[in-house]
């Protein structure tokens, strides 16, 4: 019964008492996808399965049924919902009709004998009840709460050796292998149980990135089932593998809308996009040095001090024929937004301007602060991210001038009309879209996405891969 609770795990697919900043929401349409998938992954791994041995005692006679491999299986649909009191799944099977053969051997004393035998078991009935918790590392657990198995009637007929001996004692026999039968099944679900609890353990809930960065996904607290849906509430944070340092921010509870048309839901809070940039200011990432080469030769325009002139009058007067170095760097954490249907963003940012002198020695000039606001637009079209933004505030003042005070205004315009033409050139990028990822064994299909107050929603379908099988 559990291969269905494990394609639903699959589909999902990996510090207590704080809030989520990832919600993945698994709704009934998506169980039952997974219940169906779960089925046919079943009825294929069945014709590769070789039973326990049988053994035991009828009449004085010792006998062992070995080999035992399935024929022929009548496998019909299982149930599977969940279960909000044991927060969980329940899952049953009614029905199930076995064939099977195998080999048997008897010892009666100094007498042996063998030979081959054809099983049929009838109407086979299996209910598995699992709970879903959170171990103290964050990881989900899953743990047998009950199971029940009902065998109907069994039908046995032995081939080869003395054989014709045995199968007129064969009413003797059935009582007591269907009795072995009917009690091996819940010890090995429940076996089930305990593989993919250990399987569950050994999987990280922190992924590296690259070589300075991870992410978090740890659960922040036991699963919430209702009776229509599964909620994993996981933390959500990107940070440095090095400093580890927590951001000085919080997540913030947010409810994402069940979508049950949906097989999956998914939201992303602010938190998360805001941790990375966090990691990435506290990394000193979030600065770079413009020299004159790296300015395209399209532009016409030169970092020198001659080239300033229109806008610092006094610098090429004071350093004639000078390159000049911008060092450009983030004053504080840039910070995300999001809002009903828009993406914000503030940076807040430096520039500061240094002479490099024919000794190569750096003279400083001055300081400008950079504050800009940007609105941007997400959606999904043709299975990829997709986006646009724009341009809402932007101003340059300054700060510091080892040079004299200068008006900033046409240094400004200029800026913001590079700036512009830096977006359009983006805006091209991010039209394209990226492929949305897809795990090891599906795809995401029929995606839609939104912005929320806090958070971003995606709902989506999953698309079990052919090869999975």
């Amino acid at each position: 019964m559990l291969p269905p609770v494990i394609v639903v795990f699959m589909l999902i697919s990996f510090t207590c008492g704080e809030n989520p900043a990832v919600q993945v929401i698994l709704t009934n349409k998506g169980l039952q996808y997974g219940k169906h998938v779960g089925a046919g992954w079943i009825q294929d791994t069945l014709e590769h399965v070789t039973l326990p041995d049988i053994n035991g005692d009828v009449l004085g006679i010792h006998y062992t049924l070995t080999g035992i491999t399935i024929t022929k299986c009548d496998f019909p649909e299982p149930s599977l919902e969940f279960k909000q009191d044991n927060t969980g799944f329940k899952a049953s099977i009614s029905g199930l009709s076995v064939a099977l053969t195998g080999g048997w051997m008897t010892n009666f004393g100094i007498i042996h004998d063998g030979g081959t035998f054809d099983l049929a078991i009838f109407t086979m009935d299996v209910t598995s009840v699992v709970e879903l918790g959170k171990d103290a590392n964050g990881h989900l657990s899953v743990t047998s709460v009950s199971c029940d198995a009902q065998v109907a009637d069994v039908d046995i007929q032995f081939h080869g050796g003395e054989s014709w001996i045995f199968n007129p004692f064969v009413e003797h026999f059935k009582g007591r292998i269907k009795s072995e039968i009917q009690s091996t099944i819940c010890p090995n679900v429940k076996e089930s149980i305990v593989n993919l609890e250990h399987h569950l353990q050994a999987m990280n809930v922190s992924f590296d990135v690259d070589e300075d960065f991870a992410f978090a996904l740890p659960l922040t607290g036991v699963p919430v089932v209702n009776a229509s849906s599964l909620n994993l509430g996981l933390k959500g944070e990107f940070y440095n593998i090095k400093t580890h340092a927590e951001p000085p921010f919080e997540a913030q509870p947010f409810t994402v809308p069940e979508q049950p048309g949906y097989m999956l839901s998914l939201g992303l809070s602010e938190f998360t996009v805001n941790s990375a940039t966090y990691g990435f200011y506290s990394a000193g990432w979030l600065q770079t040095l413009i020299t004159d080469s790296m300015i395209p030769s399209y532009l016409h325009v030169h970092l020198n001090t001659s080239s300033m002139g229109p806008y610092i009058p006094q610098l090429p007067k004071m350093f004639p024929g000078l390159l000049m170095n911008l060092q450009v760097y983030a004053r504080q954490v840039p910070m995300f937004s999001f809002q009903p249907d828009v993406v914000k963003l503030a940076l807040q940012g430096a520039v500061k301007a240094f002479a490099i002198q024919t000794n190569h020695t750096q003279t400083p000039l001055f300081k400008l602060n950079v504050d800009s606001n940007f609105s941007g637009k997400m959606w999904v079209a043709g299975g990829r991210l997709k986006g646009s933004m724009a341009l809402e505030n932007f101003s340059l003042t300054l700060a510091a001038s080892e040079v004299g005070p200068f008006k900033t205004d046409t240094l400004e315009g200029f800026t913001r009309m590079g700036m512009k033409f830096g977006l359009m050139k983006l805006n091209m990028e991010l039209d394209k879209g990226v492929v949305l990822p897809r795990m090891r064994h599906a795809q995401l299909v029929n995606t839609v996405l939104g912005v929320e107050e806090g958070f971003i929603a995606i709902s989506s379908d999953a698309e079990v891969l052919t090869d999975f099988h």
